[in-house]
């Protein structure tokens, strides 16, 4: 690196130039874009190398189980840099989605030292903490001497730092005092509206604002669109998974919970009150009107091939799912907007629950400072910014990653009302759901029930009576209610 070039690298580190002015100047001395993102990367190691001892660790090998995803992607891109900063040796196992969690379970379940560290849904942390499978992060986070003083931790979001940590204490509040950090966020999702504009504008349609106007919106846009295509879509099968995305975010934003927590710790089922059955009611009205026919099926994937195929004209789903549906070789690419969502007319703004990949250290791994120095930078914020403008790496959860002005261009650029939408949406960002170890056992029992609703096999307000009592059954026969 040339004295100029490494000058100006320096300027923007200090904050004296900004990502625009630095890009021009380097531009200026005849460097491609290429060719400056990766000097900035050395200037970057340097500069993080200059505050603290990244060699502490030298020589060191840690073991990654990573889900494949773009966000290990983006790691795995950027990997070298954190080979060169620290004189770590990193390796990897990489599974899809549909055996990852399996793999997880298995490590964990069988006390297994192989895998140091690995991604996980903060979910997950719920069954994974309380079995002494992962460590409480917090002895890290909080030691100067092992955590980078620009680690940072207050950049994260606030709602979705919390989201990651649980005292333990079934129904106990995400985030407390006294919670333990089981994972730390490396990426999340949103659940807000993804459309079709070009078919919105053909029916002459706006961007519903509330549950009122998407039921109508997504009505007629199955009428009035033709070619088979539906209004709107979102996830039916018989899943958790289900419950969390769309479906949880309008029903908290009614302010409607799934447990109730009583003064005394004990656990019982809220979502047979009068205001979760008019909800219900119209969440499977617009599914009978607007959604797909088969939609007791419907996955992340059906919901979002749909989209970008063209199929459907709306998704209520998460944000990152439009976000990809608008790229690559999808028909739909290029067309597609964001818009957040407000479910309830009354409420003061979006509340949307939300999904958060993030990175657990292994309470087997064998070096678990080493981990922690792998874990802080994959999360830190150079890598979170490499992530969001050199890769695929929606939604950061960094706020300083969002204030940066190329990556809002960029978005902007070739995803209308991404940004908007996110900062309309994200202070009210958080799980929704009441942390506790039946939490995928109750929440699958919940999708099963909206089949059977949508299907007509069951009235709405009986249905969910009948759910309310499983609930409390379960919860009072596992010691929780």
């Amino acid at each position: 690196m040339h004295e100029k070039e490494k000058d100006l690298i320096d300027a923007f580190l200090r904050g004296q130039v900004d990502r625009r002015g630095l890009i021009k100047g380097l531009g200026a001395m005849g460097l491609a874009a290429g060719t400056a993102g990766t000097l900035l990367n050395l200037g970057q190691t340097r500069a993080l190398a200059a505050d603290f001892d990244w060699q502490a660790h030298r020589g060191k090998t840690i073991k990654l189980l990573l889900n494949k995803h773009p966000y290990a992607d983006a790691m795995i891109a950027n990997l070298e840099n954190f080979k060169k900063l620290t004189g770590m040796e990193v390796i990897y196992d990489v599974f899809p989605e549909d055996v990852y969690f399996d793999k997880v379970t298995a490590a964990l379940s069988a006390s297994s030292p192989e895998y140091d560290a690995f991604m996980t849904g903060a979910y997950m942390t719920w069954t994974y903490g309380p079995a002494g499978w992962i460590t409480d992060l917090n002895e890290w986070i909080k030691d100067p001497t092992k955590t980078n003083v620009n680690y940072a931790w207050d950049d994260f979001l606030p709602g979705v730092r919390k989201s990651c940590a649980w005292n333990g204490q079934p129904g106990g509040v995400l985030g407390s005092d006294d919670a333990k950090q089981w994972c730390i966020p490396w990426g999340f999702e949103q659940n807000n509206i993804t459309y079709n504009k070009g078919m919105f504008d053909k029916v002459g349609v706006s961007v519903p604002g509330n549950m009122d106007e998407m039921v109508a919106t997504a009505a007629k846009l199955t009428k009035d669109v033709g070619g088979g295509v539906y209004g709107v879509g979102v996830r039916g099968s018989r899943s958790w998974a289900t419950i969390h995305p769309g479906f949880l975010s309008a029903y908290a934003n009614f302010d409607q919970k799934d447990l109730n927590v009583s003064a005394d710790g004990k656990l019982s089922a809220a979502m047979n009150t009068a205001e979760s059955k008019a909800f219900h009611k119209q969440w499977v009205q617009m599914i009978q009107e607007s959604g797909p026919k088969d939609w007791s099926t419907y996955t992340w994937y059906q919901v979002g091939t749909d989209l970008g195929a063209g199929a459907s004209a709306m998704i209520f789903d998460a944000d990152i799912l439009g976000y990809f549906m608008n790229g690559g070789d999808n028909k739909m690419a290029g067309k597609l907007a964001f818009s957040a969502f407000k479910a309830n007319p009354a409420a003061k703004a979006p509340t949307p629950n939300i999904w958060i990949w993030s990175l657990s250290m292994s309470n087997f791994s064998k070096d678990k400072d080493a981990t922690w120095y792998f874990m802080q930078w994959a999360s830190g914020p150079e890598h979170a910014l490499f992530g969001a403008t050199k890769m695929d790496f929606v939604n950061p959860v960094r706020q300083s990653v969002w204030n940066d002005q190329m990556f809002r261009e960029k978005l902007n650029k070739s995803y209308p009302g991404y940004v908007e939408m996110f900062d309309v949406s994200a202070p009210g960002a958080s799980i929704k759901f009441t942390p506790q170890p039946l939490f995928f056992d109750l929440t699958t029992e919940w999708a099963a029930t909206l089949q059977k609703m949508v299907a007509k096999e069951v009235p709405i307000d009986e249905g969910l009576d009948m759910l309310a009592t499983s609930v409390d059954g379960q919860l009072k026969e596992a010691g929780l209610g």
